[in-house]
């Protein structure tokens, strides 16, 4: 089996846009072009790619699993691309990232920012936003990505990522009562509001463990003990998340942003700003 590159760009539009006419407007295509590349890629996997319906076209269980594959595989090329092409900078520069997304977010980002500048010096804060957001007000970073209560902004907004309540689909905690939560030993506007939100409704529960970070709170829910307030991108695997109809609605609607320093117009600072947003790029739900 040969997959073509271009056909690999064209099913991700295809599947971020969920519409061929939308798909072809993005591409600069015809519909029909879209069409007969979307039939060869599928005459090649062997296998139906999309469901069609009268508001669009959703993907079918191999179009999810060819969907990971093609976002990887188009972003290596252009990391390639990037890294042969782009002029290599050299310097310092200074970032902070949230605690929430070192596992999924920072290996992307520093790897592929390393490859393609290996004579900038990064330095990583990794914390939470309210520190990260202090740094930057000391001058001691030149970027930083927060998150910030979802609304007017002065920043760029990389995705949304809401907290909501998670649960382990293995244990179904969830249905325990009183419920056991895990949640952050410090006082915050986090955990005000989500516990808030199990008092209004009535909820009957009990703190059974608490944590500093969001490491410790997705162990919590993976083992079954509790469920916890996390980010939506940051459901640990073997978990899912409480919706409405569990009696569960979304504990906030944040956005995760990028703030940027008084080094904002340095080059090297410019071209970490780009890898931020790359990384984002593959992390934001489609």
């Amino acid at each position: 089996m040969k997959l073509e590159s271009d056909l690999l760009r064209t099913f991700l539009t295809v599947a971020e846009t969920g519409n061929f006419t939308r798909a072809a407007d993005t591409a600069g295509r015809t519909q029909s072009a879209i069409s007969v590349q979307m039939r060869k890629l599928e005459e090649t996997i062997g296998d139906a790619l999309f469901e069609r319906g009268s508001r669009g076209v959703a993907l079918t269980p191999k179009g999810r699993q060819l969907l990971s594959y093609a976002r990887r595989v188009v972003s290596l090329l252009d990391e390639t691309a990037a890294a042969l092409s782009t002029p290599q900078l050299r310097g310092l520069v200074r970032i902070g990232i949230p605690e929430e997304y070192g596992h999924s977010v920072l290996p992307k980002l520093l790897g592929s920012f390393d490859l393609q500048h290996p004579d900038v010096e990064v330095t990583v804060r990794y914390g939470n936003s309210r520190a990260n957001t202090a740094a930057m007000a000391r001058g001691e970073l030149d970027l930083a990505v927060v998150f910030e209560h979802a609304g007017n902004t002065h920043h760029e907004v990389l995705m949304s990522d809401p907290t909501v309540w998670a649960t382990s689909s293995l244990h179904e905690t969830h249905h325990r009562s009183p419920l056991p939560v895990a949640m952050y030993a410090s006082e915050s506007w986090f955990r005000s509001t989500a516990l808030a939100g199990l008092e209004q409704g009535n909820v009957p529960y009990r703190i059974a463990y608490v944590s500093d970070n969001p490491t410790g709170l997705g162990a919590a829910v993976t083992s079954g003990l509790a469920i916890a307030p996390l980010s939506r991108s940051c459901i640990p695997e073997g978990c899912r998340e409480l919706t409405v109809a569990d009696g569960y609605p979304a504990i906030d609607q944040s956005n995760v942003v990028m703030v940027i320093g008084s080094r904002g117009h340095d080059r090297v600072v410019q071209g970490m700003a780009d890898a931020i947003r790359g990384a984002f790029r593959l992390t934001a739900p489609h």
